[in-house]
């Protein structure tokens, strides 16, 4: 089974599921190396793929007996539905040469004789032209897929959380059958061996509007139920921007998504697999559950390349609306004190700078009935994965290269502290990374109203730390000296 589209959210998610089922799996993509990481790496083939050059179609498809088509150029500069119609076409043309047996192409629901917007369109465009092809193409229409990390979720979840009161454009009102991303994967499996061919509508068992989809997630997440005032425009421009601000997706995506939101997208007329349908709410208490476990394996900004796109070893947080302060800098120090330095943090020693507003800090943590300083350290240098720190908890340790800590102190949100130390031939180098992902309004409140605080605690943290290195290694050479010429009068 080919996978295209491999590095993206439904790619990513759709390996692990076809290896369950005993297939065997060639995942393609333009960047192999991005599938480095992946835990399922060792149990596929890679091949590269470049769905605009003919030749790497060809090369990728050799051998495989289907093929599934998870490439979408929405993000891409220019013309997003160009780009699409083309690499569509090469695939198609391909495919017969190659042997391939059944394209399977996830698309997107509406209907052709109502005014679709650009993006579907597009979707649906690409579809035709596959079917047009002289391979068998099953294509599968779903309106929001709902999971840990889709971009449907993402955007609902932070417009849920972020603004308590908003305005109703008219799109608030659009009807939608939102499926679960679980099931979307499940029937890609299934049609493999069921069929059929020509274009299958899926859907949860829900339909809904935007509106009710947002008052479901407040409840789901124990939220209050959200105000929402009559406003009876529809500005996409500004819908554009708004949403941008307050979500971690980009214009270039936002823009066609909320195009979109105009058109009803509800199936027609389902197509029953057998499989057991999950409701929106129970969907979305499974997309809490991974989010705040952090066991998200997959995310939308796997597929889009944009500034704010995570790379494979960025931290599981990636793709989150982050808050973050940064510190960088070299020192003499080798890896492994550096190291030592990083782990005394906490307990007695504390956090080298400005003790009293840790303390500070602690008691206000006791007094809103947070953990506070008081459980300190089990050791004064040595550190387990899952133990506690203060009101820390060590949730990465890499010894000599990584130190991450998850803050369990009362906060409109959640914060980490992490260490990464950079071996160097002059010694090492030291990234500090303070980060906060804020629920609502008044976590960015919070992290805002505290950065005349963070820049002198966490860069002279950061300073000192190294300095505490340097001195150690120092005081280590000095010691040996003093022995050697002990040794040598004692001679």
């Amino acid at each position: 089974m080919l996978v295209t589209g491999a590095t993206g959210y439904i790619g990513g998610r759709l390996v692990p599921y076809l290896l369950g089922a005993g297939h065997e799996v060639r995942c393609a993509t333009r960047e192999p190396a991005r599938l480095d990481l992946v835990p399922w790496r060792p149990q596929v083939e890679v091949a590269r793929l470049d769905a605009l050059d003919p030749a790497t179609i060809m090369q990728a498809m050799e051998g495989c007996e289907a093929a599934f088509y998870l490439i979408h150029s929405m993000a891409a500069p220019g013309v997003f539905a160009d780009a699409d119609r083309v690499a569509a076409e090469n695939f198609a043309t391909a495919a017969p040469k190659a042997g391939l047996r059944r394209i399977v192409y996830l698309g997107g629901l509406g209907r052709d004789d109502t005014a679709l917007s650009k993006h579907l369109k597009s979707r649906h465009e690409v579809g035709r032209i596959l079917a047009a092809g002289l391979v068998p193409v099953t294509e599968l229409r779903a309106a929001l897929i709902i999971g840990s990390g889709s971009v449907s979720f993402e955007m609902i979840r932070h417009i849920t959380e972020v603004v308590p009161v908003m305005m109703r454009p008219r799109w608030f009102k659009t009807r939608c059958q939102p499926i679960s991303v679980r099931n979307v994967l499940q029937i890609m499996v299934a049609v493999l061996d069921q069929g059929p061919d020509g274009v299958v509508e899926i859907g949860g068992p829900d339909i809904l509007t935007y509106e009710e989809m947002i008052q479901g997630y407040a409840r789901v997440a124990g939220l209050p139920k959200r105000l929402v005032i009559p406003l009876p425009i529809f500005n996409l421009r500004l819908s554009t921007i708004v949403t941008s601000m307050i979500t971690p997706l980009p214009v270039e995506v936002v823009g066609p998504l909320l195009a979109s939101l105009r058109n009803d997208v509800v199936a027609n007329d389902p197509h029953d697999f057998g499989i057991e349908m999950l409701s929106y709410t129970e969907t979305l208490a499974l997309a809490l559950e991974r989010t705040g476990d952090r066991f998200v394996p997959t995310r939308w900004t796997d597929a889009v390349k944009t500034p704010e796109a995570p790379m494979p070893q960025d931290p599981v947080w990636a793709g989150e609306r982050m808050l973050y302060d940064r510190k960088d800098l070299a020192t003499r120090a080798s890896a492994d004190d550096l190291f030592w330095a990083v782990s005394r943090i906490g307990g007695e020693v504390g956090y080298y700078v400005m003790g009293w507003a840790w303390e500070a800090r602690g008691l206000l943590d006791r007094l809103v009935g947070g953990v506070g300083l008081r459980r300190g350290r089990r050791h004064p240098t040595e550190l387990r994965l899952g133990e506690a720190v203060d009101f820390w908890r060590v949730v990465a340790i890499e010894p000599g290269r990584l130190l991450r800590l998850q803050a369990e102190m009362k906060l409109p949100g959640t914060a980490w502290i992490e260490w990464r130390i950079v071996p160097t031939p002059r010694g090492s180098r030291l990234v500090q990374l303070a980060s906060f992902v804020p629920k609502g309004l008044i976590g960015r409140i919070y992290w805002w109203s505290l950065l005349a605080f963070h820049a002198p605690i966490f860069g002279r943290m950061a300073r000192r730390i190294a300095r505490t290195a340097e001195y150690r290694r120092a005081n280590e050479v000095t010691t040996a000296a003093r022995d050697r010429r002990r040794t040598i009068r004692g001679r």
